[in-house]
């Protein structure tokens, strides 16, 4: 059975942030609010947590995983960023996109796409989200919590629990958080290629 934490969208309580990541570093599967839906999330080297990630939302072996970052810093040691590419990443961030570039040998090899060696990052602008990075002190291996059959994400913290019961660890509830995913903007081949339109505005890199 899922812990449920309700955590305050703007002022999120430290103690309960750190329940949180304590489940997370346990190898606990959370389902936890962002700036663009809620998504699933866990500790970059939880093999077991990927795979019920995998489960749960029905995933195959090419779906770009996200490693959601706390900052610039955090996000450059597991992708390569060229000068412009670089520019225009920062200039994004934080925000509601996600960027899909080559990976750094930091990023274990599960997590590539098989045949780009690529990966999903993201730093959102989210208050609970950046509390949850702080505390931890590394990115959190994140999907967007859409479950199969549904046309768009949950939104209420007492639904994905109602729902998720038995296959997530812990429910953060920070109130609705909206339904749009990130833009996705593909940069693996150095030019920007809008891959999903979704929260961020995708003019920025046409």
């Amino acid at each position: 059975m899922a812990r449920y934490f309700d955590v305050h969208p703007d002022n999120p309580q430290p103690r309960i942030i750190g329940q949180v990541v304590d489940t997370v570093r346990r190898d606990g599967l959370i389902a936890y609010p962002t700036d663009s839906c809620y998504a699933l999330g866990c500790r970059l080297g939880n093999k077991d947590g990927m795979d019920r990630i995998r489960e749960i939302r029905h995933l195959d072996s090419g779906h770009h995983f996200t490693l959601v970052c706390r900052d610039f810093a955090q996000l450059g040691q597991f992708v390569h960023l060229g000068n412009a590419v670089f520019r225009a990443v920062k200039a994004a961030t934080p925000g509601s996109y996600t960027f899909i570039l080559p990976a750094t040998r930091e990023v274990p090899r599960r997590l590539l796409h098989p045949r780009k060696k690529t990966v999903g990052v993201r730093i959102p602008a989210h208050t609970v989200t950046r509390s949850l990075l702080d505390e931890l002190g590394e990115p959190l291996l994140s999907s967007t919590l859409l479950l199969p059959g549904d046309d768009e994400p949950m939104t209420q913290g007492w639904e994905i629990k109602e729902r998720l019961d038995h296959a997530v660890d812990a429910v953060v509830d920070a109130g609705d958080c909206g339904t749009e995913p990130t833009t996705v903007v593909d940069f693996s081949e150095g030019e920007p290629e809008i891959v999903r339109v979704g929260a961020g505005d995708p003019d920025r890199f046409a």
